[in-house]
């Protein structure tokens, strides 16, 4: 009996280390082909080739400061009170338009004065010519001294000077007078008035604020590789992505006909500096903007969009295939189906496809579609959008 357990137990021994040498053959075979498998697979992604394309290119701003050249304060020339306002905020005025006027007591008391030192003059010369007349008559007849005569002279020409000096003073208070009336300096819009009736004001006080904004400017450093693209009087696009952007700081007029926050600028290049034919790594664009329609003024807006009217060809890619800092890099697909981080030098963008500089031929396949946690050698298989091309 004991004999028949004793090989019982070797059996079943016997059978448990065929069992657990079976199930780590079975482990290993798994695990091979589970290494097998994921050697060779394939992560599915979508890519595009880098083709020559026709782009608008487009800048989203997330600030623009607008600024006008056209505006300036009337200064009074004078002290004096104001007594007399002939425009009201937001009048539309003519250049040397009538604003306002002061009155200043001493003026017409100082003319009259100075008309009285006139008279005065003028008796003095009459008197000093009849006698020089005389001594010359005498002179003739040598019925006089020379130095009578000198003397005669120098009265007669002290007293044409005297007279002289009076029309001078007179003339000089009544350009003080006239400086009692205070003119726009530029064509425009009353912005601001900064005085009231019966304030007095100091020679060099600002009265008013007069702006012209039919014209607007806004400048913007470029790299040299975008802004070679530009050309003088160029066109661009502006249009602002928030509705309540248009707001007014000097509560100026809307012109007729405009749409709102619907409403398209035309800006175009006014200046680059340094000049495109200058070697230079950033440059500075200047853009005048028509504001016709009366929407903008010189102040900060944010969230524009600008965008090129004229089209210029380029080699792209579509936007979502740049990665990195600066958009620096993209993958690209090798003939072997793996993934080559490849750094790249971008231009401008239209908001769907971006300029490739340098870095990529024509032709070459990117990946557009989950860049994130992508490394250079990954297996992967591409699926190419707009039909490949």
């Amino acid at each position: 009996m004991k004999k028949y357990y004793t090989i019982g137990l070797v059996l079943v021994l016997v059978c448990a280390v065929a069992l657990i040498a079976y199930g780590m053959y079975l482990n290993r075979a798994g695990e091979s082909k589970i290494a097998e498998r994921m050697e060779n697979r394939a992560i599915p992604l979508q890519g595009e080739r880098a083709a020559f394309r026709n782009i608008n290119p487009t800048f989203v701003l997330d600030t623009i400061n607008f600024y006008s050249d056209e505006m300036a304060d009337a200064v009074a020339l004078i002290d004096g009170r104001v007594t007399e306002i002939f425009v009201d905020k937001n009048s539309r005025v003519a250049k040397g338009q009538l604003l306002f006027r002061l009155q200043n007591d001493d003026i017409p008391l100082k003319i009259q004065e100075a008309e009285s030192n006139i008279f005065r003059a003028e008796a003095q010369l009459a008197n000093a010519r009849a006698s020089f007349a005389r001594y010359q008559r005498l002179m003739e007849k040598d019925a006089t001294s020379k130095e009578k005569y000198d003397e005669a002279q120098m009265q007669f020409l002290a007293a044409e000077a005297a007279l002289k000096q009076a029309v001078t003073v007179r003339d000089q208070y009544l350009v003080q007078s006239g400086r009692q009336d205070i003119y726009a300096p530029i064509e425009g819009e009353v912005l601001i008035l900064y005085k009231q009736m019966g304030a007095y004001v100091s020679p060099g006080t600002p009265v008013a604020l007069i702006g012209n904004f039919n014209r607007l400017y806004f400048s913007m450093p470029l790299d040299d590789e975008i802004a070679q693209h530009l050309f003088m009087n160029e066109n661009f696009e502006l249009h602002f992505r928030d509705a309540n952007a248009l707001r007014k700081a000097y509560d100026t007029e809307f012109a007729a006909g405009n749409k709102g926050s619907e409403q398209v600028f035309n800006a175009r290049v006014q200046e680059i500096t340094p000049s495109l034919s200058e070697p230079a790594a950033m440059r500075k664009v200047v853009w005048e903007v028509d504001n016709s329609v009366g929407l903008l003024e010189p102040q900060t807006y944010n969230g524009v969009t600008m965008r090129l009217v004229n089209s210029h060809r380029a080699l792209t890619v579509p936007l979502a295939a740049v990665t990195g800092q600066n958009r620096g890099a993209v993958f690209v697909v090798t003939p072997e189906n793996t993934l080559e981080r490849r750094a790249v030098n971008v231009g401008s963008d239209d908001g769907t496809y971006i300029e490739i500089i340098s870095g990529l031929k024509e032709g070459e396949t990117v990946v557009t579609s989950a860049t994130t946690g992508l490394e250079s050698g990954v297996k992967v298989e591409v699926t190419l959008t707009n039909f490949g091309r």
